[in-house]
């Protein structure tokens, strides 16, 4: 069992001040990046994806708004898009003029002319501003381990050799105790409501589904395992220690002009027993966020020992 995906770095200088509010970088760059990805792909006059009339050829739909065709996993009322920004670091930062600023995108969607899709956008959206006050910048690189994509130098796209393997298997080493720390807000649904408090049983089980769904939609096919054997398991986890606090944000739609919150828990918690069998999928997590609007940043997560 892997999962396997493209971790992108995006490196800027920015030209102009940029200012990233505090909480809403990464929520900043998704909208940015819908707004000229659409305008990149798309034939004018369609105003969403729902309106395309090729939706299944059209990259504008399959990556920003997918929507589920019936044969995807059971339980979505569409599918997740197919990355996740991790921009925390920027959150209430301004960047001065001349000075560098990066952010991540990792990509589960093995198509390579995606991360071209990716590094077209940005590219675009540097020069017409980023940050909410739309302040220039240059895009200077994409990388991901191992390998350049994109150099400004060059004014080339190199897609890599390979996307990263996240092995699902457990290690041989025995592992009794873990500290999750939740980076940014996390909500976990369980029994159609929000979740307290990130008992083990209820993390692993969101970490477990949204992986499984990643992979099956975009790369890999279903992961074939016992998914209530797994769940007994992880019921028999302890969790001995929760310093979470409820943090609270907001964003307002462009499109509609409606406000959500993008809220939830962050902090830390202790878990004991058997976990060696979760802490692939923990490691995982890193990458792919945990729980509600993870697209958005939300629900990354950190293991320690």
């Amino acid at each position: 069992m892997d999962l396997k995906l493209y971790p992108l770095r995006f490196e800027f200088l920015a030209k102009e001040p940029v200012f990233f509010p505090p909480g809403k970088a990464s929520n900043i760059l998704r909208g940015a990046f819908g707004v000229i990805f659409r305008s990149i792909v798309c034939v004018p006059g369609c105003r969403s994806a729902s309106e395309c009339e090729i939706r299944r050829s059209c990259p504008y739909a399959r990556l920003f708004e997918p929507v589920s065709d019936g044969t995807g996993p059971s339980g979505l009322a569409d599918p997740p898009r197919p990355f996740v920004f991790r921009a925390r670091q920027l959150d209430g930062q301004t960047v001065r003029p001349g000075s560098p600023f990066h952010f991540d995108v990792n990509v589960f969607s093995l198509e390579t002319e995606t991360l071209a899709y990716f590094v077209l956008t940005f590219a675009a959206i540097a020069r017409e501003g980023v940050g909410s006050t739309r302040g220039k910048a240059e895009l200077q690189s994409v990388r991901m381990p191992g390998h350049t994509i994109y150099s400004a130098s060059q004014q080339s796209i190199t897609p890599p050799p390979a996307p990263l393997v996240l092995r699902l298997e457990p290690g041989p080493r025995a592992v009794r105790k873990i500290r999750v720390d939740f980076l940014t807000p996390t909500e976990l649904k369980h029994g159609q409501k929000i979740a307290e408090r990130p008992d083990f049983p209820i993390l692993f089980g969101r970490i477990r589904d949204r992986i499984s769904t990643l992979r099956a939609l975009y790369g890999g096919g279903p992961i074939e395992m016992d998914y209530a054997a797994s769940g007994l398991r992880a019921s028999q986890i302890q969790m001995i220690a929760c310093r979470m606090r409820h943090l609270e944000t907001g964003r307002r739609s462009t499109r509609t002009g409606q406000s959500h919150s993008i809220g939830g828990l962050v902090g830390e918690a202790e878990y004991e027993g058997d976990l060696a069998e979760f802490l692939p999928w923990l490691e995982a997590a890193r990458y792919t966020g945990v729980g509600r609007q993870s697209v958005w940043g939300k629900g990354e997560i950190a293991v320690a020992f």
